[in-house]
């Protein structure tokens, strides 16, 4: 088995219902009939809240007998109900990030709803490093876990139309189509992420919290999901060590999930992801391929067309595109087959728009498969605080394995625009699956396309001219975490020296890791 307890996941649990939701209409309609059936309580964190983002649109909001807006609709069912409290906790992000973000949100939060609306910003956490978990929690039941926030510009369905009215901010502007997935979990796997959620809203300064205990016979009917034949799934965290306000020592489970997962692939690895520019994921691929005596294997990755603002470019862009193509070499060479594919929205226009991905999800074999908030960068294997859930079947659950098989399907349904029944049928097969999707994704009625080393560099070859490398926006872990540790864990006699000997050991390791980062795959 691949999951495995105090080494990449913190604990495997009991759930009755589980599944996927796969883009944000799913999810946010699912969010908007569950949370109204809430009897107690509703705990939801996350990187970025909007008050005003619309849950239902179009023909699912027709006849909603309340706001379907965000705060609006939090503050009606306090009204409907006196004994509902709903905490909300949200990253004290980043002023890079303030001009993309709505403004005094604590005012919003805190002073314009329902007495029973509690709402805290959360910047307790290691130096450089932002909080990224996503997940919502109702009466200790049911509980969301995924890559989806709960803002703009994240709304779309599974068909990401060229151009679609719904599409729009709550200032009105249009966005373009966006793909993502979360999960929900019924059960008593909720009752553990909700003791998650309150050791952070007691860290970040909150009151602490007597939750009640609720019956639980409410029937929580999730539409339109992907569900998992399983009863069990595992819970997976990042966190790098903090000092503020409590030590905390660093949690690396989802990396550890990542490489031990690539070492067990014996057939596929499926990923979608944001970035690509983890330098474990990479190294994991990178020996699982060069692995003697191993199977051959298919890899197939799914990333947006280009990096979605200048910063990301900057920070992730090189990183990336390099990455790829030794990636790209070594399968080559090995005789694996490696597919690096965008998605994009087909128009009888001369252009067609691509489909921004936001998904955070790797799959194995059709026998392992973790979703949640984390990508496949350094921040989000060591540095950022992340959550992820995982399924894994035993060899003989073949119910399992063929729920997952049916998540990978329809994913690559949704991203090659295929709806002929034999067409879907050979995408379930892993055999020559790369071969079959570079084939496809030249015919015009595709979505599909395959990133080529002129679009994985395209958008970053000024920084190449430049000689633009590493701006150094992806660690993996805090810069000062090995002198500030030192230093708080040594007696105050020698401070200053040890001090001094810290630092220049520390650049030193910087400057040869700098050296010999790219010398060869």
């Amino acid at each position: 088995m691949i999951t495995s307890p105090g080494r990449n996941c913190l604990g495997v649990y009991d759930v009755r219902e589980t599944g996927v939701l796969i883009d944000a209409r799913t999810y946010y309609r699912a969010l908007y009939d569950c949370a109204r059936k809430a009897r107690r309580y509703i705990l939801i964190s996350g990187w970025q809240f909007d008050s005003e983002v619309s849950l239902l649109r179009g023909k699912d909001a027709e006849g909603a007998d309340t706001d379907v807006k965000l705060l609006p609709f939090l503050n009606s069912l306090c009204s409907r109900n006196a004994d509902l409290h709903i905490y909300i906790l949200a990253w004290d992000f980043s002023v890079i990030f303030s001009l993309d973000r709505e403004w005094f949100q604590d005012l919003i939060f805190r002073w314009m709803t329902n007495k029973r609306i509690h709402f805290i910003f959360d910047g307790k956490h290691a130096i450089g490093a932002s909080h990224h978990q996503k997940l919502v929690v109702i009466d200790g039941l049911l509980a969301f876990v995924g890559g989806m926030d709960i803002c703009a510009n994240r709304w779309d369905d599974a068909r990401h139309l060229p151009a679609d009215t719904r599409r729009t901010d709550p200032g009105g502007d249009t966005y373009g189509p966006y793909h993502d997935i979360q999960s929900y979990h019924v059960g008593p796997i909720a009752a553990q992420l909700a003791e998650l959620f309150l050791r952070r809203w007691v860290n970040a300064g909150g009151d602490a919290i007597d939750l009640p205990a609720v019956s639980p016979d409410v029937d929580f009917t999730i539409n339109s999901a992907q569900v998992l034949s399983s009863r069990r799934v595992s819970v997976s965290r990042t966190q790098a060590r903090n000092f503020t306000p409590f030590f905390e020592e660093p949690v690396q489970e989802i990396r550890n999930l990542y490489i031990d997962a690539i070492a067990a692939a014996e057939k596929l690895v499926y990923i979608e992801n944001q970035y690509f520019s983890s330098r474990a994921v990479y190294d994991a691929l990178q020996d699982r391929m060069n692995s003697p005596g191993r199977s051959r294997i298919e890899i197939v990755i799914i990333l947006p067309e280009k990096p979605e603002a200048l910063l990301e470019q900057i920070s992730l862009g090189m990183a990336q595109a390099k990455m790829l193509r030794f990636l790209k070499e070594t399968a080559d060479r090995r005789d694996h087959s490696l597919g690096i594919y965008y998605t994009v929205a087909l128009s009888a226009e001369d252009f067609s728009p691509a489909t921004y991905i936001h998904s955070k999800l790797l799959l194995v074999d059709d026998r392992f498969l973790t979703v949640g908030s984390a990508n496949t960068t350094n921040r989000s294997m060591g540095l950022d605080t992340e959550l992820n859930v995982s399924w894994e079947a035993a060899p003989n659950d073949d119910k399992l394995i063929r729920s997952i098989r049916n998540v990978r399907t329809s994913l690559l349904a949704e991203h090659t625009g295929i709806r002929a029944m034999k067409d879907i049928r050979r995408l379930a097969r892993t055999e020559e699956l790369v071969h079959y999707l570079n084939s496809i994704s030249k015919e015009k009625t595709c979505r599909l396309r395959v990133h080529t080393t002129e679009t994985l560099i395209r958008e970053v070859d000024w920084m190449n001219k430049l000689g633009v490398d590493d701006f150094s926006l992806d660690p993996e872990k805090p810069i000062v975490e090995e002198n500030v540790y030192e230093l708080l864990t040594k007696d105050s006699k020698g401070f200053f020296s040890n001090g001094i000997g810290i630092l220049q050991s520390w650049l030193q390791s910087k400057l040869q890791e700098r050296a010999g980062s790219w010398d060869s795959p």
